[in-house]
């Protein structure tokens, strides 16, 4: 015996708050595509985001640290993985759908170019005449048309709620342009739950691979209050943090912040009066966000973050290292397109040279756009 999808259905609709998308009202995806037996709509699109290329190449492009700074960093795809784990925690916790809220969690970074933020800027830079870059639309364009595994249409054809869901993913570092998914409604909750669990992700951790990597320390941090906070809590004194005590603490973070973030929503909730999604999304603010003692010293621990490791020099030195690999390459192939591997060649009459070279580009991992570099503009090598 197993669930049917619709007996799956009937689960989710009994167990999610008034305001969950339900998978069985999804608005559906753009080419026919028969639903399976015992999975919903919405389980239905993780699964197919998991078998992609695109999400396999995650895990060699960086989120702080290159890859070969070391094997315990996060990488680009363990930080997705992070934000999936604690978007369904909030989503279980506030009666969201957990399907989709981890379906748009685990697409929300498909587009990224090698080499993090400094990746995305420079490709930005090289293309703003030729229709810019920005890691948001990459995503939806690898879900929607550069991921070929169906001969029945191109992309992974999603439902319309995760695409709407990666569109208006937003962050501090991350804006959304949604012209084409109903702009004047913002995400919904599962939507909004997905960007402040990665902003919840890479703030906690981020801070936990500082500290692992030395470039912060427990003296940087004596000024911070979330800090003060953990160090109270765990009596902790000395000046060196080991790995048993950095992951205790790191991992109360994590519950503090998640914690703060499911009471101060559910209090906004009920305030709100919200009786179905749409209703979240007609909605002048977001529902989901920390208290305002929370944010403050969220935003306490952000700045130290920028100043102390985003802008430490042996970070900023790889950040210029990026910078200068990206742009050799896009300038090399835009001047001498044969140089294209033979199938990347195949897509320019369509997309047009330098949105080929981008895509091609964005799509590389950190080892090989540096591996393609080495070929091109290291003499001893083999091209």
């Amino acid at each position: 015996m197993f669930f049917s999808r619709q007996q799956l259905e009937e689960i989710e609709d009994r167990n999610l708050a008034p305001y969950g998308v339900r998978s069985k009202d999804s608005q559906g995806r753009a080419y026919l595509d028969n639903e399976p037996d015992y999975r919903t709509a919405f389980q239905r699109d993780r699964d197919r985001i998991i078998h992609t290329t695109a999400f396999r190449r995650l895990e060699y492009k960086t989120q702080v640290f290159i890859n070969y700074e070391g094997d315990y960093f996060r990488t680009r795809l363990t930080h997705t993985l992070e934000v999936a784990q604690i978007g369904r925690t909030i989503a279980r916790a506030l009666g969201a759908n957990e399907d989709l809220v981890e379906a748009i969690c685990l697409a929300h970074d498909l587009g990224h170019s090698p080499f993090g933020h400094s990746g995305e800027v420079t490709l930005a830079r090289l293309m703003k005449d030729y229709g810019g870059f920005d890691h948001n639309k990459q995503s939806l364009r690898i879900v929607t048309e550069l991921e070929q595994r169906y001969p029945e249409f191109l992309g992974l054809n999603l439902t319309w709620e995760t695409r709407e869901g990666i569109v208006k993913h937003e962050s501090e570092y991350d804006s959304s342009d949604a012209r084409d998914f109903n702009p004047d409604l913002r995400g919904n909750l599962e939507t909004q739950i997905a960007n402040v669990a990665d902003e919840l992700a890479y703030t906690t951790h981020d801070l936990d691979d500082g500290l692992r990597s030395g470039m912060i320390t427990p003296q940087t941090l004596e000024s911070i209050a979330l800090w003060g906070i953990l160090v109270e809590t765990f009596k902790w004194r000395g000046t060196t943090l080991v790995d048993m005590e950095r992951h205790r603490m790191i991992r109360h973070l994590v519950g503090l912040e998640v914690t703060d973030l499911v009471q101060a929503t559910d209090a906004r909730l009920r305030e709100s009066g919200v009786k179905s999604a749409l209703d979240v999304q007609k909605l002048s603010r977001n529902l989901i966000g920390f208290s305002e003692d929370m944010q403050r010293r969220n935003r306490e621990l952000k700045d130290l973050l920028y100043s102390k490791l985003y802008r430490h020099y042996r970070v900023v030195r790889m950040q210029t290292k990026a910078e200068r690999i990206i742009s050799d390459l896009f300038n090399a192939y835009r001047a001498e397109p044969a140089i294209l591997p033979d199938h990347v060649q195949t897509w320019i009459d369509k997309r047009g040279l330098e949105r080929t070279i981008c895509d091609y580009i964005a799509g590389m991992t950190d080892r090989y756009a540096v591996d393609e570099h080495s070929k091109l503009f290291v003499s001893t090598e083999k091209p």
